[in-house]
């Protein structure tokens, strides 16, 4: 099992910057890939950003491509979304993953684990 914690959600004005922390725990050995998802009010939980484990290939979604930054440190077990820019449709619980195996990581299926969210709102 692993467990995910995420953390630095709150309230920015539209043009500020927000960054979100993932801590990983337990059989983090296993993990193949870490992502971002988010999901709005009424809206489908969406894909926003992955990184490999191992090697750091990063994948975006076109919206947030310039905007937001994912890293990991392996020595913490954590991984970062650095978010810039923001708009008021980035809002939404921003949930961490991370996935076991080969798969297509800008998916939901890419995933085995979830954290329970953080939110995040940015005013206009």
């Amino acid at each position: 099992q692993v467990q995910l914690v995420e953390s630095g959600g709150g309230l920015v004005q539209a043009g500020g910057s927000l960054r979100l922390s993932c801590a990983a725990s337990g059989r983090t050995f296993s993990i193949y890939h870490l992502g971002w998802f988010r999901q709005a009010p009424g809206k489908e939980r969406e894909f926003v950003a992955a990184i490999s484990w191992s090697g750091g290939r990063t994948y975006y979604t076109d919206s947030v491509k310039g905007r937001f930054t994912i890293s990991r440190d392996t020595a913490k077990n954590t991984v970062y979304l650095q978010m810039t820019s923001l708009k008021p449709e980035d809002t939404a619980v921003y949930y961490c993953a991370a996935g076991r195996v080969v798969r297509e990581p800008r998916g939901k299926d890419g995933y085995d684990y979830w954290g329970q969210g953080t939110q995040v709102t940015v005013s206009s």
